[in-house]
């Protein structure tokens, strides 16, 4: 794959933070079990949390934010989550989004909710995320360009994963 192909997504910043060989299947568009059951969990609560603010969806490039809204003057985007378990892919996956806007010239703070856990954290763009999101951004095009997807080892994602009958059957 070249490298310069493609355009780096949330989904994939995501990924980068749970599980790289899923960054890499992805990428080599290797599909992942539509079936699964965590998936349509996934999509459960993509459709049916936060209802209201969902009618305020939208896409921008290659990224698709799941709310957006307007409170005093300062826009928010928030992503929805089914669990905080994965904090860290899910606060780079939203800093992702807010770099995204900043790049575009909107400013915007952004906001992880947990519905499940009626939960909800802020998430405020600042110069570390933007050179760690740098440095993830630079790793996934490099593994886009590997021949073969990384060894796959054994974490606690691989339980739940849609893959899993891809990498350990």
């Amino acid at each position: 794959m070249d490298v310069l192909e493609f355009a780096v997504t949330g989904t994939h910043i995501w990924y980068y933070y749970c599980c790289q060989r899923e960054v890499w299947l992805m990428l080599h568009q290797v599909n992942a079990d539509q079936d699964d059951a965590n998936m349509d969990l996934g999509r459960f609560l993509h459709e049916m949390t936060y209802a209201r603010d969902r009618s305020k969806e939208i896409t921008l490039g290659n990224i698709r934010l799941d709310i957006v809204r307007q409170e005093d003057d300062e826009m928010v985007v928030g992503e929805v989550k089914k669990s905080s378990k994965y904090l860290t892919s899910a606060r780079m996956q939203l800093a992702f989004y807010l770099l995204e806007l900043k790049e575009r010239g909107i400013a915007a703070r952004g906001e992880l909710l947990f519905p499940k856990e009626r939960k909800r954290e802020v998430v405020e763009l600042t110069a570390e995320l933007e050179q760690e999101l740098a440095t993830a951004t630079a790793a996934i095009r490099s593994l886009a360009a590997e021949p073969r997807p990384p060894q796959a080892k054994k974490i606690a994602l691989c339980r739940n994963c849609a893959y899993k009958e891809f990498c350990w059957a």
